[in-house]
Order: structure tokens, then sequence, then C-alpha cells
């Protein structure tokens, strides 16, 4: 049997203890220990983006960190952007802007914006698609998701009263994060 070791990190702000095998990466620990299914499992290899958080405010790929490396630090994933059940305007933007298909690639895209958006608060182009450039979308949204995250960064209005569009907006469409979880 392997043993466990406790790790302590903040995780979209609030304090957790993880009992944690050495081996298992920060994604694991998000997906299978904590329940937060937003971060999604695919390439394990850091090379899709599916699974990025923003770890002490840069954005990483999840399957490419040891959860015991996250001893001590602050873990932000996509459950952490919405505030008191309101999307942020980055993630009301991705609806506006319809930048949603498929939504598998979602929650690293809007992750990725975030950090970018903390770190660069008015992005260009060029900036905007090099710091999303970790993130593949099989849909091909790319110029919907460009344009969410600058739609962001002017400051546009966007929905922000739910955590759930209001009914006939995007008709068909889920909310960001609904339907996501699996």
């Amino acid at each position: 049997m392997i043993a466990t070791l406790p790790i302590a990190l903040v995780v979209n702000g609030a304090p957790r203890v993880v009992a944690v095998e050495p081996h298992h990466t920060l994604l694991e620990v998000l997906r299978d220990d904590l329940g937060l299914t937003g971060t999604k499992e695919c390439c394990l290899v850091g090379e899709c983006g599916a699974c990025t958080v923003i770890l002490d405010g840069r954005s990483v790929d999840a399957c490419l960190v040891l959860a015991v490396e996250a001893e001590g630090l602050e873990v932000r994933t996509v459950e952490g952007l919405a505030v008191d059940g309101r999307l942020s305007a980055l993630q009301a933007a991705f609806l506006d802007k319809g930048a949603v298909q498929c939504g598998f690639c979602i929650p690293g895209q809007l992750v990725s914006a975030q950090a970018l958006l903390d770190e660069v608060p008015h992005p260009s182009r060029p900036e905007i698609e090099e710091g999303l450039a970790g993130n593949l979308c099989r849909c091909g949204c790319y110029e919907q998701i460009f344009e969410a995250v600058e739609a962001t960064a002017a400051g546009e209005g966007h929905l922000t009263a739910s955590a759930a569009p209001p009914a006939g907006a995007n008709a068909g469409a889920r909310s960001v994060e609904e339907g996501l979880d699996q």
C-alpha cells in the first residue's frame, strides 16, 4: 500500500486539506478527491489545455503538476470564476459571443483567459492569441473565444444576472458549466 501525504492548499478561496498519494497529479486531486470536474482530463501530457487551472496566479496544466507541489498554494478552477452564483464577465462574454460549442475545452479556455486578463487587463489580439496558445478547441471557435476576451477587456456589458442565461438567450445552448461536469 502506498502511503498518503496530507497537503493543505486553498481551492477557489477555500482552505482544503487532502490526503494524496505522492504520484497523484493536481488534476486527479481536483477531479477525484475534491469533485471539481470542470477541470477536464484529456491528453495528460500538457498538450491540450483542457485541465488548465490558475496556480498562485499562473495558468498551468494540472495534469503536469504533482499534487504535492501545490502544498500551501492557491488554486483557482473554472468553478471559482463565478461569484455568488453569477457568471463572471468573462464567462458571460463567452456566451454572448457564441464561444461555446461542444464545451469540452471551454473550462481550460476560460481559466487561461482569466489568467491572461489578471496579468494584462487590456491585452492586444496577439497577446490574447499567445495567452491562449496552449488551449486547443476541436470545434474551431477561436475567433469567438478571442472576441470574448477582447469584449471582457473592453468592459462591454454582458449577461450577469445568474449562473444561467435568461430564457431565450442562446436558445438551445447550455450555461458555461452546466452539463460540462462529466
